[in-house]
């Protein structure tokens, strides 16, 4: 066990529903396994007389919401939350709740998606156009729409991201559906993408993407048909099968997202966002192979990655060793976020392919989609694609052994 670890109070609140959902308690006894001791913290109550307190977990994005909307009680208890952190600045919290603000509101998510797109300059990434609407659609809304680059079919969503009503989503066809969008909403031009979605759970560190089922292609232009009301939620479960997620029109380009797509573009979240438990729904463009981030969510379920807690520790315990007084910091560079398939060996970042986001793609990049990550070494019975289906077996054989040259040239 590291001493630095020892006496270290993690403070957590999470809904009744998240910690059951997750199972938090196993993760509280891994903590204490380690010497750390874990707190559930009564919102309720003075967060100093709970304290002192190392390290803050929440998801505060119920009682954020009641806040914003002027709840006096959620008031209060947020407020709370804030004046401990500003008045222990020592404390880690995951995550600040000013980023969690910007999650929580798809229009500022957007907005910094294609701020970092175009830092990037990275042609394999092309987000799709999107809108906000305030009001009702009226005469000029259908220019509005074009001069925002959006095209039919496009998806409406509402601009909260986060609650039952956040999964409720239209497909519009046609000029004639505007009457279906219900404001204040967001708006954001569908791009094909052959029924499969890359859900990245990112951790600190290390990530790890799942396949998920997703919409089926549409025909592009306006098209003659009624509105398409969903839940996203349903139509994205593993188990989910219905006409809407269909797989029989698959054309063009099907391939899992490029490991250094992804990789920068959840460094970049980070950075722009000081954010470390946060999920990216990723497509891929089928005519382009491009990557199109779709959504971004705060401290999302993590379904599908088994070694949640292992990793949510790992980042805990890293993020403690920077701040402890035992150990200075030194003259390395931190680590870099890297796939968690494996323990871990960093490869170098690419050189940022020639700027072009929304072209073409001319050719598929050459590096593996896939890296090792962990604590040194390979590990072979811990190596796993993030995905967990529709993997030949001839690409995962191709990615181990992509992996192992890495890690071993290093």
């Amino acid at each position: 066990m590291q001493t630095f670890l020892k006496g270290r109070r993690v403070g957590y609140w999470l809904s009744e529903k998240k910690m059951k959902k997750l199972n938090f308690q196993a993760f509280a006894d891994l903590c204490r396994k380690r010497g750390i001791e874990v707190v559930q913290l009564d919102l309720s109550q003075p967060l100093e007389e709970q304290g002192p307190l190392d390290v803050i977990i929440h998801k505060l994005t119920d009682l954020i919401l009641e806040a914003d909307q002027n709840d006096v009680q959620a008031v209060l208890l947020v407020q709370r939350v804030q004046d401990y952190i500003d008045a222990h600045p020592e404390t880690i919290v995951l995550d600040p709740l000013p980023a969690i603000r910007t999650l929580l509101d798809r229009c500022k998510s957007y907005q910094l998606i294609h701020r970092i797109e175009d830092c990037m300059q990275d042609e394999r990434i092309c987000s799709p156009p999107f809108m906000v609407l305030n009001t009702e659609c009226g005469p000029d809304t259908l220019e509005q729409i074009r001069q925002h680059g959006l095209t039919f079919p496009f998806i409406c969503k509402t601009r909260v991201a986060h609650g039952t009503n956040s999964h409720e989503m239209a497909i519009i066809f046609s000029e004639e559906d505007l009457k279906d969008v219900k404001p204040p909403c967001v708006i954001q031009s569908f791009i094909n993408h052959n029924a499969v979605l890359y859900k990245v759970f990112v951790v600190g560190e290390s990530y790890t993407v799942v396949e998920r089922p997703s919409l089926k292609n549409f025909p592009a232009g306006q098209a003659d048909r009624k509105s398409i009301f969903f839940n996203s939620h349903n139509v994205s479960k593993p188990e989910s099968s219905s006409d809407l997620t269909s797989r029989e029109n698959v054309e063009g380009v099907s391939q899992p997202p490029n490991d250094d797509v992804i990789r920068e573009l959840s460094r970049s979240l980070q950075q722009s966002l000081g954010v470390s438990l946060f999920g990216i729904d990723v497509i891929i463009n089928n005519l382009t192979g491009q990557h199109a981030v779709i959504d971004i969510n705060a401290f999302p379920g993590y379904e599908g990655v088994p070694e949640f807690f292992n990793d949510l520790l790992n980042h805990i315990t890293s993020v403690l060793q920077r701040h402890s007084p035992d150990h200075p910091p030194t003259s390395e560079q931190p680590k870099g976020l890297v796939s968690k398939q494996t323990p871990s060996t960093m490869v170098p970042n690419p050189t940022p392919p020639a700027p072009g986001c929304c072209s073409m793609l001319g050719k598929e990049a050459s590096s593996s989609p896939w890296i090792v990550e962990g604590d040194g070494g390979l590990k072979g019975p811990r190596q796993r694609l993030g995905c967990n289906s529709a993997v030949s077996p001839n690409f995962q054989q191709h990615c181990v052994s992509t992996i192992a040259t890495k890690a071993s040239s290093q």
